[in-house]
């Protein structure tokens, strides 16, 4: 039986793009941007088979992640962890306390999981985040944990979804409604509300997913 993503030849396990998505944990467009720059990344070359499918042995891919992961260890920032942890502090802030030189260098998992989301007059999204959970993105980066709550205890009273009370869930009910309304296919609405909300495709289809449960 040959599972989605993984096949073996000869013994010997490899993984096609998707698997190698679901081993490393990363995003499709960040495979495709360490296969492009391989040569400065160290990912490890691609062979075919008789079909012509592209495929990665899973001992080089693992062996390529340890690395990677190593080298993001080791230029690691120094977090700073004063003020209170309840207190919502911006993109800017966040930027701060992770030791960044700009907000454009937030780590994705922080952009798609904010704690307070609003939209501005002109649509663009105001993300704030709580100090303990910048600092929890930042332990998670090393396994530490977070020094923002008491571990096992809650932060706040539990959602019924991750994006409950979310703003940006409205406006993906609202992009529903039109595709149904004009008979459109729902598929693709990802790559239009990721423009609209100017998020990651992987969040706007959360979102999409998150809506549907709920209409």
């Amino acid at each position: 039986m040959v599972i989605v993503g993984r096949q073996t030849f000869s013994g010997r396990v490899a993984l096609d793009r998707a698997g190698v998505a679901t081993q490393t944990g990363a995003a499709r467009r960040t495979i495709n941007l360490w296969h492009r720059e391989r040569e400065r990344t160290g990912f490890p070359d691609a062979f075919t088979d008789e079909a012509g499918g592209e495929w990665f042995w899973l001992d080089d891919i693992e062996a390529f992640h340890a690395a990677h992961r190593a080298a993001k260890l080791a230029v690691l920032t120094t977090v700073d962890r004063s003020g209170d942890p309840h207190e919502l502090v911006g993109s800017g802030e966040a930027a701060k306390i992770l030791r960044y030189g700009s907000y454009r260098n937030l780590p994705d998992e922080l952009r798609e999981r904010p704690d307070d989301v609003e939209i501005l007059s002109d649509g663009r999204l105001r993300r704030r985040w709580y100090r303990r959970t910048v600092w929890a993105i930042a332990d998670a980066r090393t396994g530490r944990q977070s020094t923002g709550r008491t571990p096992g205890t809650l932060t706040g009273p539990l959602k019924p979804h991750p994006y409950a009370d979310d703003p940006r869930l409205q406006v993906a009910a609202d992009l529903l409604a039109e595709a149904r309304q004009d008979g459109r296919d729902l598929r693709g609405l990802g790559v239009e509300l990721a423009r609209r909300l100017g998020v990651a495709q992987r969040t706007a289809q959360r979102l999409l997913t998150a809506a549907e449960a709920i209409d």
